[in-house]
């Protein structure tokens, strides 16, 4: 395969995505929530887990709410105003001394949590015009974060042997490094306009769009699969005779995988594949990943499987992100990204549900057939879907190109 000469992402979005990275690297104190509430307040299991949920809900508004916030007052303001809010929290949650103080933190942290997403993802899509270009860039936003996620565990391990408390203020101080570093370097806000959209119910909420609810009922379902391998692999491995600590191996293998994604997406072939071809490819290798676990009884068989389903979000996420980019008009974009990553929180109450009692009733093998049978249709829906979308889009931008309003991006 030959591969296409590429202009450098604009250094905006080159230093959104660099301090998301950092950002994500010290995202690594939540999975020890629970066990800092039970080990420094001697709260039961249940209470810590009542108030690990609390969080979880929480977080699912304040999406919305960094939606809301970036469509009105900006995605520089927003981004920096979420990340301080982190901060304070998690200082919080370091500082308390009683658990009713902590428990209120972290509800407190939850909204706020999510509300720097949707700005990020929107100010990518104000900055890339062009599709392919779009796809690129939040593929080499997955990337960063999933290697970061990777280091993030490596530190995780080097603090957790102080002092818990210590991983929340190291959070919260890359929390402020990252909000210091975007408000200093990302472009001032300026008001986004609002004409262009030629779609009645496309002019006010995203949530009256019915083509980005059908990519958000694809989007959960896609959601649903990718945190049953992060809630469900680790029971999954005792089940077969292997160590629950084999799933950091493999999720060390998955990140290196993903960070091989934007060098892969400079060849021809792949860079220039239909939307429809390349989700119809992707959920087709997620598939057969799967299915590689159902079957694998090994470490060395669920090692392949890995690196196949990885293969496979490889040619996903990028081309989701950007075909909703490209839904939304102007002035809605930090609320569809927002909309559109509820599908994360929906799947968060649904995948340890679904998942556990799936082992527990059928075992392995049937989780991760049911899985790969979710991933089947969404790879013969998704595409079909995906061309009625795109001719949408089309039709969007022909229409207000002719209107002079709005100039949509290129294919």
């Amino acid at each position: 395969m030959r591969t296409r000469a590429q202009q450098p992402l604009p250094r905006e979005v080159r230093l959104l995505i660099a301090a998301r990275a950092v950002n994500r690297l010290g995202a690594f104190s939540l999975p020890f929530l629970t066990v800092s509430l039970t080990t420094r307040f001697d709260a039961s299991v249940a209470t810590a887990g009542f108030i690990s949920a609390a969080f979880g809900l929480a977080s699912i508004p304040s999406r919305l709410i960094g939606g809301y916030l970036a469509d009105r007052v900006g995605r520089r303001r927003t981004i920096t105003v979420g990340l301080i809010a982190c901060a304070a929290a998690q200082l919080g949650i370091a500082a308390s001394d009683s658990l009713p103080v902590v428990a209120m933190f972290a509800i407190l942290l939850g909204l706020a949590f999510e509300v720097y997403e949707p700005p990020s993802q929107a100010m990518i899509a104000d900055t890339v015009a062009a599709t392919r270009e779009r796809v690129r860039a939040y593929s080499m936003l997955n990337a960063a974060l999933a290697v970061a996620g990777m280091a993030a565990g490596l530190l995780a391990a080097a603090l957790g042997q102080w002092d818990l408390r210590w991983l929340f203020v190291v959070d919260a101080v890359t929390c402020l490094v990252c909000a210091v570093t975007m408000h200093l370097t990302l472009p001032s806000d300026h008001p986004v306009p609002s004409g262009g959209v030629t779609e009645n119910h496309r002019a006010d909420s995203p949530w009256r769009d019915p083509s980005l609810r059908v990519m958000f009922a694809c989007g959960t379902l896609l959601a649903l699969v990718y945190l049953q391998v992060m809630i469900a692999l680790p029971l999954s491995l005792v089940d077969r005779g292997l160590e629950a600590g084999d799933a950091g191996l493999l999720s060390t293998a998955s990140a290196l995988t993903i960070m091989a994604g934007p060098p892969l997406l400079r060849f021809t072939r792949l860079s220039t594949l239909p939307a429809s071809r390349a989700l119809a490819l992707g959920y087709g290798l997620m598939a057969l990943g799967l299915l590689g676990y159902a079957q694998a009884h090994t470490l060395a068989a669920h090692l392949v499987a890995t690196l196949v389903w990885s293969l496979g979000d490889l040619l996903l996420v990028g081309r989701i992100y950007a075909i909703v980019a490209d839904l939304a008009p102007p002035h809605l974009s930090g609320r569809y990204m927002a909309m559109y990553g509820l599908t994360w929180g929906i799947a968060g109450v649904a995948a340890p549900i679904t998942g556990t009692q799936l082992l527990h009733l059928a075992g392995p093998a049937t989780l991760w057939t049911a899985m790969a049978a979710v991933c089947l249709v969404l790879a013969v829906l998704q595409p079909a879907i995906v061309r009625t979308v795109t001719a949408r889009i089309d039709r969007s931008r022909e229409a207000t190109t002719a209107d002079g309003t709005r100039t949509g991006p290129e294919q």
